[in-house]
């Protein structure tokens, strides 16, 4: 009999969880815990269906227990399984059970079972990895199945050949985490770190989103391109299919059905497979962040339907009555605001320990007035986006940036060796591609300070190219070469006017960084701290704020088109954020107050 055993953590309390194999589970202790991880539930976590705008309804998740081991090398499978792992969780997080770091040159390993019999009538099935940092190898059954490189874009592979007719299944995972090392200085990485400290953040191995099973007709919907106007009243949607080709032209058809937000049935458009489908849309409802209203779709294709969603929004630069170069977000200039997001939680580090938790920072952020959120060099599960699409919050989307070198300001662009440039592009595409759908997504962020910046006029195009529905930032601060939407500077503490320009908008891509340790609530109480700007206590955090913001004011009415303030919570050593890393109900800053002077920066 296995008695729960309690234990405190910061300042929340978590049990003690018998694994099946018997080893038990408790999270690590040695750092502050957020509120969120004492509901964590190891029989049943992240149990939310992970990809919203392309969701069926029969699905099996594979998070939970996992047998791992490390390895000094890629060799074969061990034979000696060191414990236990909560899957998805990093390695390097305390919710994962285990907390410790993975070395360039060590592989980790997971291994599991699943009950699933082999499909009848042509079925497949498919086994999807929302992400897994670095390389990826799969065996099931003992036969090599797929790779995958890359640490922030979901991939599948159809199993459907590698099952046995037992149906017990052995799963088996392979991943190599360079970070940066031996052959991969160009990995794109954004903030991980071997060797944490200041603006550097705890690494984060394997596996760290939810790993799952769908079993789908022959010929299946295997995604959805989704293009709005609304000047046109229409919205074009491509169903993309996968599996088998259609056995006769009749086979190809594909069903639409548009629904309002209540679910009722709006229209019903008749189509072809891999080609884009028309819906007009009379009268429609535009997402805003005043007014994230959101469509729902029924997408039928042979014997495979699927759900999902889209928001009428337009985003675009244009002059404003004064002849400045504005951001237009549905036809309207409107100033954006919102903080710089980094992502990171102390206690799952890379993932946030529950679906309600990935949603309340960004709830935070609407309930003090924010109409926009930069998140800064990572990319989060789909479930995030999702999120910022029904709260109704503007997304500048960061590609999660290489740090093999930093590009110093007023330095002349480089190039990369081809192999580099083609893995990045390809991460860089798969980035556009998983989250073009959202409607919250007004703007791709290619470059962040100079950190890993190459080719960059060809890369913005690029990114414009894939997208041309949204705006394109070619460098977010240091090194602007004349590419994409937006000229965007950074500057500390105190926000300034970015260069007014002829034809791209003006934007203040970070500023701020004031540091408010507040003991009790410190990933490290002995320091050291890393803060752009120091105050000596935290009560001078309100009016240091406050005062900004009202520079920000004089700033937009000047001709700035959006700010973004450093930042949303603290991260590890850093202690400027608006919120606390453990994300408590001790309020640095009046959120009332704050939203108050937010509100004003919309005003015309």
């Amino acid at each position: 009999m296995n008695l729960p055993l309690r234990i405190w953590v910061g300042l929340v309390t978590i049990g003690f969880i018998t694994a099946p194999n018997g080893f038990a589970w408790v999270p690590v202790t040695g750092h502050i815990m957020t509120k969120y991880a004492v509901s964590v539930n190891p029989n049943s976590v992240w149990p939310e269906y992970p990809r919203p705008q392309l969701a069926r309804s029969q699905w099996t998740n594979l998070n939970g227990f996992w047998d791992y081991a490390v390895t000094p090398d890629q060799a074969s499978p061990p034979t000696h399984w060191e414990g236990q792992i909560l899957v998805p969780f990093p390695l390097e997080s305390s919710l994962s059970g285990i907390c410790r770091p993975l070395r360039a040159s060590q592989t980790l390993w997971y291994k599991r079972q699943f009950e699933l019999s082999r499909p009848a009538n042509g079925q497949r099935v498919l086994l999807h990895f929302e992400a897994v940092n670095y390389i990826t190898e799969l065996m099931v059954n003992g036969q090599a199945v797929g790779q995958h490189q890359g640490g922030y874009d979901p991939f599948s592979f159809d199993i459907t050949d590698a099952l046995v007719e037992s149906k017990t299944q052995d799963l088996v995972v392979k991943v190599i985490n360079p970070t940066g090392e031996g052959n991969y200085p160009y990995q794109p990485r954004g903030k991980l770190s071997l060797t944490p400290g200041e603006i550097f953040y705890t690494n984060a191995s394997g596996i760290w989103q939810t790993v799952w099973l769908e079993t789908v007709p022959a010929a299946y919907v295997a995604g959805l391109q989704i293009v709005t106007d609304i000047d046109q009243q229409k919205a074009g949607i491509t169903v993309e299919s996968g599996g088998a080709n259609p056995a006769s032209p009749q086979s190809d058809r594909v069903t639409i059905e548009l629904l309002d937000d209540a679910g009722k049935s709006i229209s019903t458009t008749k189509g072809t497979v891999n080609t884009p489908v028309t819906l007009s849309i009379d009268n429609a409802h535009l997402w805003s962040p005043s007014d994230p209203y959101l469509y729902g779709l029924k997408v039928t294709y042979g014997s495979d339907t699927v759900t999902s969603y889209l928001g009428m929004r337009k985003v675009e630069v244009g002059k404003d009555p004064s002849g400045n170069q504005r951001i237009f977000i549905n036809n309207e200039a409107l100033f954006l605001f919102g903080p710089l997001d980094q992502g990171f939680w102390p206690d799952g580090i890379y993932l946030a320990p529950t679906d309600a938790a990935l949603r309340s920072d960004l709830e935070y952020e609407k309930a003090i007035g924010c109409n926009m959120v930069r998140k800064h060099v990572k990319v989060e599960p789909q479930r995030w986006y999702y999120w910022a699409d029904k709260l109704g919050l503007l997304v500048w989307q960061d590609f999660p940036s290489p740090q093999d070198f930093n590009q110093k300001r007023g330095a002349p662009d480089r190039t990369r060796p081809q192999d580099q440039a083609d893995q990045i592009e390809k991460e860089m595409k798969a980035m556009v591609d998983t989250h073009r759908n959202h409607p919250c997504i007004m703007m791709w962020v290619v470059f962040n300070e100079g950190w890993g910046q190459y080719d960059t006029v060809r890369i913005a195009h690029l990114f414009k190219s894939w997208d041309p529905t949204r705006l394109v930032d070619d460098a977010s601060g240091w090194n602007d070469f004349g590419a994409g939407d937006v000229l965007d500077d950074h500057t500390y503490p105190w926000p300034r006017l970015v260069p007014l320009q002829p034809d791209r908008a003006s934007v203040l891509g970070e500023f701020g960084g004031a540091g408010f340790p507040i003991p009790g609530h410190l990933w490290n109480p002995q320091g050291p701290f890393s803060d752009e700007h120091d105050l000596p206590y935290a009560a001078a955090q309100a009016p240091w704020i406050l005062g900004r913001l009202e520079t920000l004011r004089d700033l937009a009415a000047k001709g700035l088109s959006a700010a973004v303030y450093t930042q949303l919570s603290d991260v590890e050593n850093e202690v400027n954020g608006f919120l606390t890393y453990d994300r408590t109900t001790v309020q640095k800053v009046d959120p009332d107050a704050v939203q108050h002077a937010i509100r004003k920066l919309y005003a015309p």
